[in-house]
Order: structure tokens, then sequence, then C-alpha cells
């Protein structure tokens, strides 16, 4: 998801005068996407087995934190661009005096930004789910 965000905010980067950040916040959520799973997948930001303290790890952990923290400050920065023009003028020749935004661009960042709501409430659901499962359990076992 990330390379298509960066590949298809840096194509049409000059397509959407109505709002001219969307393809910018395609672009960085892509790149700050990439370099998330990028510092999760280092040797670095795994534990140690032993119990001893790994300064890099906590350099890791704590660049993560920080690129997780901006990345959830830039979507809700980005559902502000998108969702406050919906739905757009996409034809580019018109006289209209409302300017455009391309089509592809802005359904992509659209439902790009609604798959991440959409996810989050399907996590949540499953989490209360575990949670309501996880309180029940220990009775239903001790009753048998």
């Amino acid at each position: 998801m990330p390379i298509a965000q960066i590949a298809i905010g840096a194509v049409y980067l000059n397509d959407c005068p109505r709002q001219h950040y969307i393809p910018i916040y395609l672009i960085v959520t892509g790149v700050f996407g990439l370099v998330l799973v990028v510092f999760s997948c280092l040797p670095c930001a795994q534990q140690p087995d032993d119990s001893t303290i790994n300064p890099l790890s906590w350099v890791c952990k704590t660049w993560n934190s920080l690129i997780s923290f901006f990345l959830f400050c830039w979507f809700i920065t980005g559902n502000v661009w998108i969702y406050s023009i919906y739905e757009p003028n996409y034809n580019k020749n018109t006289t209209n005096v409302d300017p455009y935004c391309d089509k592809t661009l802005y359904l992509f960042a659209f439902w790009t930004t609604t798959l991440g709501y959409i996810l989050i409430g399907v996590f949540m659901v499953i989490g209360c789910c575990c949670c309501c499962f996880g309180r029940l359990a220990p009775n239903t076992i001790n009753n048998v």
C-alpha cells in the first residue's frame, strides 16, 4: 500500500488544484509507512533473548514510536484535506468556478483513508470480542 500511495501521489502531483495537499499527503504517508516497516524489520528493533538492555533497541523503539505518532497526526490532517472537499469536481475541462481534483487521485486517497477507519473498527470489534470471551472463559472452565 505505501508504494501505491507514493506512486499515485507522484503521478497526480499537480492534478488536484481543489486541494493540492492530497497528493503530498499520499506521498508522505507512503514514505513514512515504508520507513516504519523498514525500522520494524531491522535487527536492532528486536528484543534480545536475555534480559540485558540494548541501547540500540531503545533507539529503534523510540524512532518507531515517533514515526507512528507522526503518521497518526498526518492521518488526521489528511482526513481534513480529503473529507472537506467531498465530492470534488472531477472534470478538468469544465469552465466551472470550482477547481477540479483528478478522480483517480481523490478516490484512491478517499478509500485508503476510509479503509483505515474500517480496519480500526474491525480491530476494535475483535478486541472487544476477545475481552468478552476472556472474561467468560474462566467461568466456563471452572464450571466444568
